[in-house]
C-alpha cells in the first residue's frame, strides 16, 4: 500500500506519525512540504478526502495566519493562503489508500494503516 505524508521534521507531531508509519513496516513517500508546497486543487483533494474543512486544516495558532488578518476568510482565501504560505497547513497529513487524515494526534495514522 502506498502512504505519503506531508511532513516538518521539526514537529513532533509529524515525527510521531512517520514513526508509526515505519513501524508498522511502510516506508512512506515523504513529501517535507514547506519546500514542495501542495497547490489548492491538492488541498482541496485532501479536505474532500478527509472531510476537513479548511478551517480544520489551516494552523490558525501560525504568527502568519493573523500577519494576513485570515481570521474571518472564507474556504478558497484559506486555502490559497495554504498554497501561498505552506507553513499555515497543519501537519502531519497522511494519505493511503484507506483514507486520509490529519494525523493530531500522530496515532490517528493507525486508522489509515
Amino acid at each position: 500500500m502506498q502512504v505519503t505524508i506531508w511532513h516538518n521534521p521539526a514537529c513532533s507531531n509529524s515525527r510521531g506519525a512517520l514513526k508509526l508509519i515505519r513501524d508498522a513496516g511502510f516506508e512512506p513517500e515523504v513529501i517535507e512540504y514547506l519546500g514542495a508546497p501542495p497547490d489548492v486543487a491538492t488541498l482541496r483533494q485532501v479536505l474532500l478526502e478527509s472531510g476537513l474543512s479548511a478551517r480544520e486544516l489551516v494552523r490558525s495558532k501560525e504568527a502568519q495566519f493573523a500577519e494576513l488578518g485570515l481570521e474571518d476568510s472564507d474556504e478558497g482565501t484559506l486555502l490559497a493562503a495554504m498554497a501561498e504560505h505552506p507553513r499555515l497547513i497543519n501537519r502531519p497529513v497522511v494519505r493511503t489508500a484507506k483514507g486520509t487524515r490529519l494525523c493530531r494526534p500522530p496515532e490517528t495514522v493507525l486508522e489509515i494503516l
